[in-house]
């Protein structure tokens, strides 16, 4: 059985911070929530930053999905991540229907400060 997605309403986002750890050269993300911290490596952010504008500023497009892939040395530029967040090759129809039927089942968290 799949877990069931939650839905953070923006009170719920307490604090997000971008930093650079010492003796690394990428960007990593805190994103602090009301229930939990998590963070991510620079690449993953990159790949929902750009599924993010590729929708949201697109005058028409209501819909795309990014895929984990482990891309080869030759196939990703110098210094990129081996995992990258690729698009795929999915109608936007069914892509937007999947995410319609995620959202609409999301239990709400709700802040408790």
């Amino acid at each position: 059985m799949e877990e069931r997605a939650r839905l953070y309403p923006n009170e719920c986002v307490k604090r997000v911070v971008a930093f650079i750890p010492e003796g690394h050269m990428h960007a990593r993300l805190i994103i602090e929530l009301c229930d939990q911290k998590i963070i991510l490596h620079e690449a993953a952010v990159a790949g929902i930053v750009r599924a993010y504008a590729m929708v949201a500023l697109h005058p028409t497009r209501r819909a795309v999905e990014l895929k984990a892939q482990r891309l080869s040395k030759r196939e990703r530029k110098l210094g990129y991540a081996e995992w990258q967040l690729v698009e795929t090759n999915r109608p936007e129809k069914e892509v937007l229907a999947e995410a319609m039927e995620v959202w609409g089942s999301a239990e709400l968290v709700e802040s408790h400060s």
